[in-house]
């Protein structure tokens, strides 16, 4: 059975079928290096790591997108208040994703442009666009799209979205990079440099100034995957604006090839909510990835929380949430390991029959919830064959294999070895001493020392170790 996915173009279930055998060409929209990522970012760019991941599980070749925008009008407003450079302000908020996206185990994008890089294209690009009538110089030196000469000329402006042109306000002209949802306004492809810019301008054939925030991703997107390429995903806030104007343009400039889309299908993820309320800094609810670092729970914790739900549903991101995360993750982990213990040295080929059901799950829009319901069953039926010893080493290792075929789509990997410190150490090698003199209160008083300060004693064949609870 083939991957099937919901198209927001076509607003249905459809086969994924590459335009090229064996190849995708996936391009995710990137950060706005502007400030810290926060949590509902990164939801966004763990589905778009799930969609990639899952595609290589299906032996095909991702070649996976992620722009850097780093420059639009937040980022000049903040670098002309912090009387910086642009590249000094991005540089280190870019740095800053970075690491949170390794904190997150997400593989690291193929190619990673910037649009301070693409100029050129940019330029190109808008020239096509004023070349065929549906782009027009303004009074200021700005160039925008015509939304009403682009629909005269038989294109359908309102792909993603249904519009309704009655109800809206309809040719106006808009010079932000964002633009009121009720509105559908001419956007602007090259904005003519004011004196807020400062020195953030770039040369052009209508002028000194710089390219709007829509243009960037059009021009990106086509030099680094081609003017028609499978796959683009983004948050569903995206779809418009930002992503129906994409299509605009990119189809506006007349550049694929007869019949062909800019891009063949869309995949836009839901909202997150954090605590059930929009995220707000006056709530207290306002999360960047750094912050639940800050609490004590890891990157993995994180991922697996924001993996537990369907992508196309909202979801109440929670506290009580990550504390389940790290219950669900330590039942994995615990199963795990008794099968590394029984496995040894053991291999053998995967367990065919498990990576079906998991299989299936995810081939029906990316069914995670029935993803890791075939897991923790396994887990369970896992548990009782080891405790009923049913289980061989060559059992074990095949159990195993599957598990990281698995993986390499969750990404959750395997649990940290945690040193404990050498006082706890101990306090373990006296609770051994006091429980082979039968001194039983003085072995239940040193547990009860330990798990106050946050340790358990897990019973190996290899004896008692410590581990964090």
């Amino acid at each position: 059975m083939g991957l099937k996915i919901y198209n927001t173009l076509s607003r249905s279930l459809e086969e994924f079928v590459p335009m090229s055998p064996g190849k995708v060409g996936m391009y995710c929209c990137g950060p706005t290096v502007h400030d810290f990522a926060h949590i509902g970012n990164f939801r966004t760019f763990v589905f778009a790591d799930l969609v990639r991941r899952y595609l290589e599980f299906k032996g095909l070749a991702v070649d996976h997108v992620m722009n850097i925008t780093d420059i639009e009008d937040k980022i000049i407003k903040r670098v002309r208040e912090n009387k910086t450079t642009l590249k000094e302000y991005t540089g280190k908020f870019e740095a800053a994703f970075c690491e949170d996206l390794k904190a997150l185990a997400c593989k690291p994008p193929t190619q990673i442009p910037h649009a301070t890089e693409y100029i050129p294209e940019i330029v190109s690009l808008i020239e096509k666009l004023v070349a065929r009538g549906v782009a027009y110089k303004a009074p200021d030196g700005s160039v925008y799209f015509s939304i009403e000469k682009y629909r005269g000329c038989g294109c359908k402006y309102g792909q993603l979205v249904n519009l309704n042109f009655e109800g809206m306000r309809v040719g106006e002209r808009v010079s932000s990079d964002e633009y009121e949802k009720e509105s559908v306004a001419d956007f602007a492809l090259w904005k003519a440099r004011v004196p807020e810019d400062g020195d953030i301008f770039w040369p052009s054939p209508w002028g000194e100034g710089r390219p709007g925030w829509h243009i960037e991703c059009s021009a990106m997107s086509m030099k680094c995957l081609g003017t028609s390429f499978d796959l683009h995903l983004g948050g569903e806030d995206l779809a418009f604006p930002h992503h129906e104007d994409e299509i605009a343009q990119s189809e506006g400039a007349g550049v694929q090839a007869d019949g062909k889309p800019f891009v063949k299908y869309w995949m836009h993820g839901a909202h997150l909510l954090v605590e059930g309320k929009k995220m707000s800094k006056s709530l207290g609810n306002f999360f960047t990835l750094r912050d639940l670092l800050n609490k004590g729970f890891s990157g993995r914790e994180i991922r697996y929380l924001l993996l537990t739900a369907h992508y196309r549903e909202q979801f109440n991101f929670t506290i009580d949430g990550l504390q389940g995360a790290r219950t669900a993750l330590a039942r994995i982990d615990e199963c795990l390991s008794k099968l590394r213990e029984l496995a040894k040295n053991a291999s053998g080929g995967p367990d065919d029959l498990l990576l079906q059901k998991f299989s299936e799950a995810l081939d029906e829009n990316l069914n995670i919830s029935g993803a890791w319901g075939v897991i923790f069953e396994w887990v369970r039926q896992t548990n009782r064959l080891l405790a009923e010893n049913k289980l061989d080493s060559t059992a074990a290792a095949a159990a195993l294999a599957a598990w990281q075929k698995i993986d390499a789509v969750f990404g959750i990997g395997v649990e940290k070895e945690t040193e404990a410190p050498a006082e706890l150490l101990v306090l373990l090698e006296e609770r051994q001493t006091a429980r082979k003199a039968k001194d039983f209160k003085r072995s239940d008083a040193i547990r009860d020392e330990l798990k106050a300060k946050g340790w358990t004693i897990e019973d190996t064949t290899k004896g008692p170790r410590l581990k964090r609870i």
